[in-house]
């Protein structure tokens, strides 16, 4: 599976537990968005994550 920049975004729009964890990550680590949604990917998605299936839905 790989990293769709546009598919997080979707993903986050439409999930409001991933939004608040993004706005976390974004401030704990002071990273730019798109870096924040590498990372969440990586943390929530990738390799049988918690949302992984949402993920694969879009």
């Amino acid at each position: 599976m790989q990293y769709s920049k546009s598919k997080m975004e979707l993903l986050v729009k439409n999930n409001a537990e991933l939004t608040k964890r993004l706005k976390q990550i974004m401030k704990e680590h002071e990273l730019e968005k798109s870096f924040a949604l590498k990372a969440l990917y990586h943390a929530e998605v990738k390799e049988s994550g918690r949302f992984m299936k949402d993920y694969q839905e879009l």
